[in-house]
């Protein structure tokens, strides 16, 4: 698979800034599009298949991505390291490679396990009626014990992306999960409805054409890690655990962990409070947060950039490029987020209403609901994009567990408490939801934007590393003095 963009650090630690940062950004907001068609896929051909598989889906998403969650934060921490030491010009990539590879393959196989045997357990906690017990979620289970034994290809994937891009090469991981996505597509009917040879396995086969896929994706991406040098040079001996190496990946892994599975449970928190209100309501909140997902991409590619930059910077030892950097990505997401929430704020009827079929119950107070809901969005459409950028910055500089206190700072400060307050104590209606949702992200990018401006977050993991090792120097010469002594 032939590269397109150098494999060395110095398009990132030297010369211009944007385009660099345009080059790394761009394959990183089309791996999120290729996600969403994943879940559109799926999302099509179940639909063609039966209402009730769509509920099962819907059911089974938000358990299975509370697992992927927690493994998620380990496979950042392998790019976080990679980064730096890849700026620093540090002969430890493949070795730290190696050893995020192996770990969070154990991870993986942990997680899948656990998975497939408290899945009947997990079901068992969601408020469902007795129709929705017999009918959806026997289906749900069918689909996540399956997904759940094919986890370790999922992290598989996630483990390469992540690499990838700590190294400065995106451009190879977008074309795997090209190939994935077409590959998930094309099985998906084959599987879902039996064409031909394959045998119809209905929900199952949605599942089986995912795992499938992502075992697909995964073994291009061993093979481009292993046989090619477009990324960090792993090599067998590599994979054996090591300690210290493990420490290092679970010391920032665990922040980034929580991160994602707190951002888990506010969703689920906030989708619990809005579903006291009329189904109207809860639709147009549900598609809303589907208008704000496809804005946000633009928003997490820039982020995710911007963890690279800033960690191979840092390893590189030039703290200011990286603040630079910073900024400079604030700027860009800031412009591409005002003119899409300015879009989003004066045609809101139109953007909602490509979404909903003309003859869907209550069409018109969806629509009204929607439209309201994705006003007061556009508004804080630029801060999420700048909060997305900044804790970026602190998650490249290895200080998770400062990008961990912002998301829960803008989630269970700003926005759930808030929501609450607005509207259970001071019944404000469907607008308590929607502001709410806005404040969260207001508060999280003042008060992120206002540490980061500290500096306190430019002292790089390899530099930590020496200090730690210059601190045991002088024990070691006393240790030393007092042998000849006694001698």
């Amino acid at each position: 698979m032939p590269s397109t963009e150098p494999s060395s650090a110095n398009d990132l630690t030297e010369g211009e800034l944007v385009r660099p940062m345009f080059r790394l950004a761009w394959p990183l907001v089309v791996i999120q599009l290729l996600q969403v068609a994943y879940n559109v896929g799926d999302t099509f051909w179940l639909g063609a298949l039966s209402p009730d598989a769509v509920g099962a889906l819907s059911l089974a998403f938000p358990l299975i991505f509370f697992l992927i969650a927690i493994g998620g934060g380990f496979t950042a921490a392998g790019a976080i390291l990679i980064a730096q030491h890849t700026g620093a010009g540090s002969d430890e990539g493949g070795l730290i490679a190696g050893q995020t590879l192996s770990f969070i393959t154990l991870v993986a196989i942990t997680l899948g396990i656990v998975g497939y045997l408290v899945t009947d357990a997990m079901l068992g906690l969601l408020p469902a009626d007795a129709e929705t017990s017999a009918r959806i979620i026997p289906l749900a289970a069918d689909y996540m014990r399956i997904f759940f034994l094919g986890m370790p290809f999922l992290f598989g994937f996630f483990v390469f992306v992540s690499l990838m891009r700590g190294y400065g090469n995106t451009h190879a991981p977008m074309r795997v999960m090209i190939v994935s996505v077409v590959l998930n597509l094309a099985l998906d009917p084959l599987l879902i409805f039996g064409v031909g040879p394959f045998p119809r396995l209905e929900i199952e086969g949605a599942a089986v054409a995912t795992v499938l896929s992502r075992a697909v994706a995964t073994a291009i991406g061993v093979y481009v890690l292993f046989y090619t040098d477009l990324g960090p040079e792993i090599e067998a001996g590599h994979l054996v655990p090591r300690p210290a190496y493990v420490w290092k990946i679970t010391r920032l892994g665990v922040p980034t962990a929580l991160e994602q599975s707190m951002s888990s449970l506010a969703m689920v928190t906030m989708t619990a409070m809005v579903a006291t209100f009329p189904p109207a309501v809860v639709a147009a909140y549900g598609l809303g947060n589907r208008l704000i997902s496809l804005a946000f991409l633009p928003a997490m590619g820039m982020g995710q950039a911007t963890d690279t930059i800033v960690g191979q910077n840092l390893g590189a030892g030039k703290p200011e490029r990286a603040e630079r950097a910073t900024w400079l990505a604030s700027g860009v997401v800031a412009v591409v987020m005002g003119v899409a929430g300015l879009v989003a704020f004066l045609f809101p009827e139109p953007i909602v209403a490509v979404f909903l079929t003309a003859d869907v119950e209550g069409r018109a107070a969806t629509l009204a609901y929607g439209s309201t809901y994705l006003q007061f969005a556009a508004v804080m459409f630029v801060f999420m994009g700048v909060l997305q950028v900044i804790l970026g910055a602190f998650r490249g500089a290895g200080n998770t567990k400062t990008a961990l206190a912002f998301s829960v700072l803008a989630l269970w400060v700003g926005r759930v408490p808030t929501t609450y307050v607005l509207v259970f104590v001071l019944a404000w209606g469907t607008t308590g939801i929607w502001l709410g949702m806005v404040t969260g992200n207001v508060v999280g990018m003042i008060a992120a934007v206002a540490w980061f401006t500290r500096g306190t977050w430019k002292g790089s993991l390899l530099e930590e590393d020496e200090a730690d090792e210059r601190e045991a120097e002088p024990e070691t010469e006393i240790e030393s003095a007092t042998a000849t002594l006694e001698d």
